[in-house]
């Protein structure tokens, strides 16, 4: 059954952009039909974690409004199959509803596996729109005392919509990864979710971006199984947390 996943964080620079790329690659990779969406309107820069930065030339906007149509408007990634970058627009030049994104993410269910929406920072329009169109979410943190706040913000926020959440700690140093695990409670209660997975901070990530590849295609190692690992366990198998 299709699913629809929305990225999402309290703060910037928590690793949504990077997270997003990194699984979508990753679940392409492990056969599923990927669409990756660019909510946030204005900085648009999962194109560029996904090197596709010459290829995401409609947004999501053109479909909406029937300029184009979803199959042309969804640029595939020419290295990994099944892969695909929706981006968005610069500027929203007309009113985009919640139920105009719940009427294009039950187009795209047609079409692919796994639908994961890049929201940018805070709790404004584009975290509104793609909230309202998800089935379940995934809060991006790391392991700073604000950034840990305002994910349970955005928690407190995304409760009485869906059922299904989860928490990455995100961007963690190596050297704390072994003293996290006596910490994990911790920040998993700080945030109210369970865990999803521990990725950690890994200079390959912005490599990888600056290489315009993605991560899945430039290292075996790092974030690279980390996120794997978290693509896996999206698809319901059973993969220990990296920790170590």
């Amino acid at each position: 059954m299709p699913v629809s996943v929305v990225v999402t964080s309290g703060k910037g620079g928590t690793g949504k952009t990077a997270f997003t790329g990194a699984v979508g690659s990753c679940l392409a990779a492990l056969g599923q039909k990927v669409l990756c969406v660019d909510m946030d309107v204005g900085l648009r820069n999962l194109d560029i974690t996904l090197g596709m930065s010459d290829r995401a030339v409609m947004d999501f906007t053109d479909v909406l409004s029937g300029r184009c149509e979803l199959e042309l408007a969804a640029a595939a990634h020419p290295d990994i199959r099944g892969l695909c970058l929706l981006t968005a627009p610069t500027a929203l030049t007309a009113g985009v509803s919640e139920a105009d994104m719940a009427r294009l993410v039950a187009l795209a269910k047609e079409r692919f596996d796994y639908i994961l929406m890049d929201c940018p920072a805070g709790l404004g329009e584009g975290f509104r729109l793609a909230v309202a169109a998800a089935d379940r979410g995934v809060v991006v943190s790391t392991t700073d005392p604000s950034a840990l706040r305002d994910a349970q913000r955005t928690v407190m926020t995304l409760t009485p919509r869906m059922e299904i959440l989860h928490l990455v700690m995100n961007r963690v140093q190596p050297k704390l990864i072994r003293k996290l695990r006596t910490n994990i409670d911790e920040a998993m209660n700080t945030a109210g979710l369970p865990l999803l997975g521990v990725v950690p901070e890994d200079p390959q990530v912005t490599l990888a971006a600056g290489k315009g590849r993605p991560l899945i295609l430039t290292t075996h190692k790092g974030a690279a199984v980390a996120y794997l690992n978290i693509a896996k366990r999206l698809m319901g198998q059973q993969v220990p947390l990296m920790m170590s």
